[in-house]
């Protein structure tokens, strides 16, 4: 099976102290972190501070981990702590560190047929969409966004497999413009939304319920089961991540006057 995602991005030649410098490393990332705009704002800094030339291989959690699994990148910056606490388990990465978090937020048509502006909880709001069978749009591809929303289904003790319910199997990006489109509800993290042009009818409806906290963390490959990884990149790429430069870029970075991320207080300088 090939894991190699169509699309390879914000590839940035780099320079460290006025000289060019050849190392390299691929870290494979989730399309909600690239959706946000923030990895423009980062790998800039990045380049600059640490000489590193930078591959982001931009694909849903599921792949992304996989090709950490396969020696196919040297870190991995995804966002389902379970899927990467069985890969750590499995032996593919060395540790996993906590760099910044957001939130999932329910998205609908503004006039938000289910009712779900009036749910105390995400469940009750899920619970709603499925009892007005209204439509909902699911990324179905394996990502921490889908991890997410089949953990909630799970848990409301439903199984979204009628007419209503769309698995699409593509990034958050096509997801909401898909339900733009359909008019549909879907499950979005924060700031894929924020960043999100092509709103049309759709509005934020459903927010703030702890069960919605969506961490991100950076998981190092292990070289004792792929020799050829970038080590040493890596660690320095981590070094970086945790500083109090990342922390400021981070908490700064606003879309439309809101701040999508927050970096993680126990981390840093």
């Amino acid at each position: 099976m090939n894991l190699r995602p169509l699309a390879l991005t914000l590839t940035l030649a780099v320079t460290a102290g006025g000289a060019a410098v050849a190392e390299d490393m691929r870290m494979s990332v989730t399309t909600s972190f690239a959706n946000s705009g923030l990895a423009d704002v980062l790998l800039p800094e990045i380049r600059a501070d640490t000489g590193i030339y930078v591959q982001l291989l931009i694909v849903g959690t599921g792949q992304a981990l996989a090709l950490g699994a396969a020696g196919d990148v040297d870190a991995v910056f995804v966002h389902s702590r379970e899927a990467e606490e069985d890969w750590l388990a499995a032996g593919h990465g060395t540790h996993r560190t906590e760099i910044m978090y957001n939130d999932f937020v329910i998205i609908g048509p503004a006039d938000d047929p289910a009712g779900i502006g009036d749910a105390d909880s995400a469940l009750p709001a899920l619970t709603a969409i499925a009892g007005h069978e209204a439509a909902f749009v699911s990324r179905g591809d394996d990502s921490g966004t889908h991890k997410m929303e089949m953990a909630l289904w799970e848990e409301a003790g439903i199984v979204p497999e009628s007419n209503w319910y769309r698995a699409v199997g593509q990034g958050m990006g096509a997801a909401l413009n898909i339900a733009a489109g359909m008019d549909a509800y879907t499950l979005s993290d924060r700031a894929s939304w924020l960043n999100f042009a092509n709103k049309a009818d759709l509005a934020l409806l459903f927010e703030g319920d702890a069960a919605l906290f969506n961490q991100y963390a950076y998981l190092p490959v292990n070289a004792d089961r792929h020799p050829h990884v970038r080590a040493e990149a890596a660690a320095r790429l981590e070094e970086w991540l945790t500083s109090a430069t990342a922390r400021d870029l981070i908490d700064g970075y606003t879309i439309a006057g809101q701040q999508p991320f927050t970096f993680n207080a126990d981390i840093g300088d």
